[in-house]
């Protein structure tokens, strides 16, 4: 049984403790400042919880030590003190940020690291990464590529068609920082918000918009090899509207914690909603323009006995596979290792990753 460190008590870091605890094959400490947030994790032989403050860091590298891995289900501003902590301690380390910065700061810290840094583990980046670069590998070169991700509420009942579905600090972040892009084979940086689309799946219209941090490493992989490769988020339409002039007009890009509660007082969470994973890759093969698409859409569901919501499933279900392949030796085991090196048929086939299982149209249909 390997010993892991998740930190963050929230819905996801719950929610990894949950799957990893229930699989049998792993010990879990929870770790979180907030002693009413550690309360509420589930009561299981295989976890134990450890109130921390992450910023003391000899306590953390204490707890570090001796585990197998650390995973971060932190806000993103604590990602570099737990990768630090993770390289003197000597453990694995994976984190869920989406920030680009912070992963930029890890790779870093990886290169003289004596284990393996793994960031960017969940939805996305993580997971659509992993599709993008399989459906890309299919050609003989490429044109574009676009990814579109989004979670959200099946029954949306307010102006901005949205409820809380996982962290607001991850959401506004996304909203204001810079976008990486390839544009016309260039490597740039687009405006979050901007850039708007519609489409539709299913019979239902969507927009979607530039958002950071989603293409995780996926740029610097496919820079030179690709005309276009953008990341862009779905949401109902209005959506960006709303947040644009919230943002802009209102001047709360600056004033980020005032942002943060105004929407958690005024969004309620819901676990009835839906994750929506379309991928669009063209190029050539055989001499012949051709175009591939990953369309998928997850949904909430009872796992091991608790109502999920489809983000918590997703995003705990990404981090705990790569977790079970780097245990199980499918994964270099030191330095900084890319979503987009995890093949897409070892990630499927995990017993985490068939949680992303696409379902028949027989299937569809009964549902």
């Amino acid at each position: 049984m390997k010993h892991i460190v998740v930190i963050g008590a929230g819905k996801i870091g719950s929610t990894i403790a949950r799957l990893l605890a229930h699989s049998g094959d792993y010990a879990v400490t929870v770790a979180d400042r907030s002693g009413q947030q550690l309360a509420e994790i589930e009561k299981h032989d295989a976890i134990s919880t450890a109130e921390i403050d992450i910023g003391n860091r000899a306590m953390l590298i204490s707890l570090l030590t001796g585990k197998f891995a650390v995973l971060s289900a932190a806000p993103f501003h604590l990602t570099i003190a737990i990768a630090e902590a993770a390289a003197e301690a000597r453990v694995h380390y994976l984190d869920l940020t989406e920030d680009v910065d912070s992963t930029r700061r890890v790779k870093a810290i990886a290169a003289q690291a004596e284990t393996a840094f793994i960031p960017q583990c969940g939805l996305a980046p993580g997971f659509i990464s992993i599709v993008a670069n399989d459906l890309a590998s299919r050609f003989d070169s490429l044109d574009s590529v676009r990814m579109r991700v989004g979670a959200l509420p099946q029954y949306p009942s307010n102006a901005l068609n949205y409820n809380l579905t996982w962290s607001t600090d991850g959401v506004i972040n996304e909203y204001i920082e810079p976008c990486e892009a390839i544009v016309d084979g260039q490597l740039i940086e687009v405006p979050a918000l901007e850039e708007r689309e519609e489409f539709s799946l299913d019979g239902v219209t969507y927009e979607a918009f530039n958002t950071s941090g989603g293409l995780g490493t996926l740029c610097e992989t496919l820079k030179g090899k690709v005309r276009t490769l953008n990341y862009r988020t779905i949401r109902y339409p209005g959506h960006a509207a709303i947040m644009k002039a919230l943002l802009n007009d209102l001047g709360l890009r600056h004033r980020r914690e005032v942002l943060k509660d105004i929407l958690e007082n005024a969004l309620p969470s819901t676990t009835q909603d839906v994750v929506i994973i379309f991928v669009t890759v063209s190029g050539r093969r055989e001499g012949r323009l051709v175009q591939e698409t990953y369309a998928n859409k997850v949904y909430s569901s009872v796992i091991a006995g608790r109502m999920l919501s489809a983000i918590q499933i997703t995003t705990a279900a990404s981090i705990c596979a790569v977790l079970d392949m780097l245990a199980h030796g499918d994964l270099p085991a030191k330095g900084f290792v890319r979503q987009e090196e995890i093949g897409l048929d070892a990630f499927l086939a995990s017993r985490f990753g068939h949680h992303y299982a696409q379902k028949s149209n027989a299937e569809k249909m009964a549902s």
